[in-house]
């Protein structure tokens, strides 16, 4: 159990013994050191509701409060605030057992079967910029998850169908007439672009494509092993950036729009016969009275278009199905582009009524902003076109291996290319997960790699001088006692106890930010503490017990930026 919902379990028992029942507890960090650790604030609200004098309530709730071997101090402050001073003690022991666990003491969680959604890039094109949030995002989300004991499936969800494919199929095969198949698909831009301009000015090329849609959506086996051999294709320069990013992504993670198509004619009859669809202008469409326009007309989301053909709202409808019916999940979590919203809450809203979705059934849309230039609008190149991914991710490294040449040019080029492809990277995700996912943020290169403020190059330096110090102390016992006296001391062991309730806090409402906040904070406590605390100098027991505080910030770091999908350094 986390010490948040420890003390939260504590405090309603209070509440409820002075005959509040049910109360908000409302714990949370104190925002001081002077404030103690913890403060309880739900007194207020429940005070208000009973109409009674929250100071008052506050100290009966308190004269209730059994916190005995938790707290050292608890204390009332202002109109009715609950201060609470963790016991050094109750906290050296929860250390002591993070010291010894691989895990680092955190407790697992009632384990549910989750999916994380995340990447599902179109492959008729190539990656860019507008990819990179939802990649890294939901690769964060999937550590955390799997962390605290939840059984994760890593899902990409790729746009592998359409009428497009026909189209890209065709210049394939007379690209390789040709003998320019292999210069063409080095660049999918440019093959899907060259495709596109064949197809709006050759009108035979055109009817061409038209047959190779036809013949790959009926099955044709000739037309469908060359469909198949561009997704391979496709998926390769995928996973040459996943593997660049660090993502977890495989090809076992995949399954694309195509793998439902099957399914489709049997779900549209399955809403048919529950009476859910309507025929409008030709289309099968559910009309959806919670979303009415201005005019008070429902919205239709529309399942079938006139003619026959399926959407990509079909087969989200159609994944849905599979993942509770067949996969059985607790929770799926949807890693894309905010601006989808009004689709998912459609999606969802649809999915239920056909009864595809429980009502305990978490699937959620977890959006994101936009990746913005200096001119505050979407990041593009000079050109206007979007910023392709793999051009983005060498220029991180690049930028990277300058810095550190410049910081450390007598050392070997290899070693030098090795730190910068982890700062490099570890930069650009970190610049990405520190912001709220929710908010657009504006891109910059000399914020995100500087070594300096709340950065990825700040917290991996952190690291390597924790790593530095524990080399230096040749005979460190990594069995000794903590022992908690400085304040500075306290504010770091208290910090590096609350890694479990963060975690917890990341996987429930998944913002990673809170995560990379809670780094931040504990590299700039262990700075604190190594001028207050002098480690190597100190003598006995105290220099063991500070060798072990710089011991488990180490481990913290490490482990909490690798549930963030960046590496850490040794030395740098």
């Amino acid at each position: 159990m986390t010490i948040q919902q420890l003390i939260n379990d504590r405090v309603v028992a209070a509440l409820a013994a002075v005959g509040v029942e049910g109360a908000n507890a409302a714990i949370q960090t104190a925002s001081k050191p002077e404030f103690g650790d913890y403060q309880a604030n739900g007194v207020m609200g429940a005070a208000k509701a009973l109409k009674t004098n929250p100071r008052a309530l506050a100290e009966q709730v308190v004269a209730k409060l059994d916190l005995a071997g938790i707290a050292s101090k608890i204390e009332i402050a202002g109109p009715g605030f609950i201060n609470i001073h963790l016991d050094p003690a109750f906290v050296a022991a929860r250390l002591q057992t993070a010291l010894h666990d691989d895990a680092l003491g955190i407790a697992k969680a009632a384990p549910q079967k989750v999916m994380v959604e995340y990447s599902s890039v179109n492959l008729a094109k190539e990656m860019h910029i507008g990819h990179l949030r939802g990649g890294i995002i939901g690769d964060a989300l999937v550590r955390v998850n799997s962390f605290i004991g939840h059984d994760v499936i890593r899902q990409n969800h790729v746009g592998d169908w359409g009428t497009q494919f026909g189209m890209l199929v065709a210049h394939m095969v007379e690209s390789r007439a040709a003998g320019e198949a292999e210069l063409e698909l080095k660049d999918l831009d440019v093959f899907y672009k060259h495709s596109k301009k064949r197809f709006d000015e050759d009108p035979a090329f055109a009817d061409l494509a038209r047959d190779y849609v036809v013949r790959l959506q009926s099955g044709d086996a000739e037309v469908l092993a060359l469909w198949q051999q561009f997704v391979k294709l496709s998926l390769a320069h995928c996973n040459a950036i996943y593997r660049k990013l660090g993502l977890l992504l495989t090809d076992d993670d995949v399954r694309g729009e195509s793998f439902y198509n099957d399914d489709l004619p049997v779900l549209v009859e399955e809403l048919r016969q529950q009476g859910l669809l309507t025929e409008s202008q030709g289309a099968q469409v559910v009309f959806l009275d919670e979303f009415k326009n201005k005019e008070g007309e429902p919205a239709a989301y529309i399942v079938q278009k006139q003619g026959g053909g399926y959407l990509y709202a079909t087969t989200d409808l159609g994944a849905i199905r599979f993942r509770t019916r067949v996969l059985g999940l607790d929770r799926c979590l949807y890693v894309v582009d905010s601006r989808q919203s009004l689709h998912f809450q459609q999606l969802f809203t649809t999915a239920r009524k056909a009864g595809f979705l429980s009502a305990d059934a978490q699937f959620e849309h977890i959006g994101h902003g936009t990746i913005m230039g200096p001119d505050g609008k979407p990041l593009k190149t000079r050109s206007g076109d979007s910023v392709k991914l793999v051009d983005l991710l060498n220029e991180a490294v690049e930028r990277a291996y300058a810095l550190v040449s410049d910081k450390s040019p007598e050392m070997a080029e290899g070693e030098r290319r090795q730190i910068a492809e982890a700062v490099g990277i570890g930069a650009l995700k970190y610049a990405d997960l520190s912001k709220s996912r929710n908010t657009d943020y504006i891109f910059d290169w000399d914020a995100m790699l500087s070594f300096e403020g709340n950065t990825a190059p700040y917290l991996q330096y952190a690291y390597t001088r924790v790593q530095s110090v524990l080399r230096k102390a040749e005979d460190y016992n990594p069995a000794a006692a903590i022992v908690i006296g400085e304040a500075a001391e306290k504010q770091l062991a208290v910090a590096l106890t609350q890694f479990e309730d963060v975690l917890f806090t990341v996987a429930d409402g998944s913002q990673p930010h809170h995560l990379c906040s809670y780094l931040y904070s504990v590299a700039t406590l262990f700075s604190r503490f190594y001028e207050a605390c002098p480690i190597l100098k100190s003598e006995g027991e105290v220099r063991h017990s500070r060798l072990q505080l710089a011991a488990l910030t180490g481990k913290t770091l490490k482990t909490g930026l690798g549930l963030l999908g960046i590496t850490v350094l040794e030395a740098m």
